[in-house]
């Protein structure tokens, strides 16, 4: 392989694509990358053609104000590969731009590979058949998600999960404390408010409220919020000063999976960090919020299948994290669950037993797995 063309559109994606990009190294150290990418894919010598950060956009009334971007941005990059075409494209989760693309692209007879599955077992079950005769094949983080797109005549292989195999199955609580500068002898929450703009918006207001009426509670509580960029840190902070304007908080500059490892309980948007945060095995609260129309939108017309909305409960098949969503995302909520996580734990034990029970089964040398079943596909195609 002498080019590949490869997108990811957001940070979990970045981290994933720079992985990728690693392990395909070995076998082909002089490949060319190039496509959309974040500061970890750059560091690995992928040329970017567009700011990752124009893609990551969540919901269907936040896209609407996007489309036209997003559309002209796509069909560009199409004619880019057409006219140069890649050994093969990888798309890297962001389904609603990369499967389109990858689409376009397979019509070509462009060998085409998406890494991370969407949702669709959970919800949207429908977009699968956007996915069957368009992918040579779907790389998925979870094993339970071959047995779907098996049913549905798609190519598909676990490859497990890169964090799964960077974070140790038991972790240690202190030097993370000291690595950070906190304090050594005081219980730590850490708030995880998203790293969208969007998240940073609808779940911050109710995580500050609650975090001013549990510092009554535990006034020795401390509080640490790790911030993916500045932009966001000061988007945070103005929520702050109108609704907890003398709340302490200790910011940290990225480091989320070292401030989750130093944290005693975590108060966190759902998304890739709860599986983290089940990955260090932290007690934690999880919440989802998007805006009201998309709620109604999804509701309307009951495109959610999954028992769970977070990836632990997901992957257990229980409910091991609590979870709130939507209108339930309140002060007064999150109150009563932190102090359910904090007091009575009766949980604690048996959540930490399948806590790494799922670890284990995850840890499969992922970026590994995923590159040999690139290679393999790549080469059995041109043997033909």
């Amino acid at each position: 392989m002498k080019k590949i063309a490869i997108i990811a559109g957001e940070v979990s994606g970045d981290l994933l694509g720079s992985r990728l990009i690693s392990a395909l190294k070995k076998d082909y150290p002089k490949a060319q990358f190039e496509g959309i990418a974040g500061k970890e894919m750059q560091a690995q010598g992928c040329q970017c053609l567009y700011p990752m950060e124009r893609l990551s956009v969540m919901g269907f009334t936040e896209v609407l104000s996007r489309l036209f971007e997003l559309l002209s941005m796509r069909k560009k990059l199409v004619q880019r590969w057409i006219d140069n075409p890649p050994d093969l494209f990888i798309g890297i989760d962001a389904p609603d731009f990369n499967l389109p693309l990858e689409a376009k692209l397979h019509q070509q007879g462009m060998l085409t590979v998406h890494y991370v599955s969407p949702s669709i077992w959970a919800w949207r079950e429908k977009r699968v058949k956007k996915i069957q005769g368009n992918l040579d094949l779907m790389l998925t983080l979870f094993p339970f998600e071959v047995d779907f797109y098996q049913k549905h005549q798609v190519n598909a292989q676990f490859v497990g999960h890169p964090l799964a195999d960077e974070i140790p199955f038991k972790v240690d609580t202190l030097a993370a404390r000291k690595s950070l500068n906190l304090p050594l002898d005081q219980d730590i929450l850490a708030i995880l408010p998203g790293s969208r703009r969007g998240e940073i918006k609808r779940l911050s207001p109710a995580f500050l409220q609650a975090a001013v009426q549990i510092q009554l509670k535990y006034p020795q509580l401390y509080f640490v919020t790790p911030m993916v960029n500045q932009e966001i840190q000061q988007q945070f902070e103005a929520i702050k000063q109108e609704i907890a304007p003398d709340l302490a908080i200790h910011y940290i500059d990225g480091q989320s999976r070292q401030v989750m490892t130093a944290a005693d309980t975590l108060l966190m948007a759902s998304g890739t960090a709860v599986l983290e945060g089940m990955l260090v095995g932290k007690p934690m609260l999880a919440a989802y919020k998007v805006s009201a129309s998309t709620a109604a939108i999804i509701r309307g017309f009951k495109m959610i299948k999954a028992p769970y909305f977070t990836l632990p409960n997901n992957l257990a098949g229980e409910a091991l994290v609590p979870e709130l969503i939507q209108e339930a995302v309140t002060c007064e909520n999150i109150v009563e669950q932190l102090q359910l996580l904090f007091e009575q734990d009766k949980q604690a034990d048996y959540r930490q037993q399948r806590f790494t029970e799922i670890h284990r089964q995850l840890a499969i040398n992922a970026s590994q797995s995923a590159a040999n079943a690139i290679i393999n596909l790549y080469k059995d195609l041109n043997k033909t």
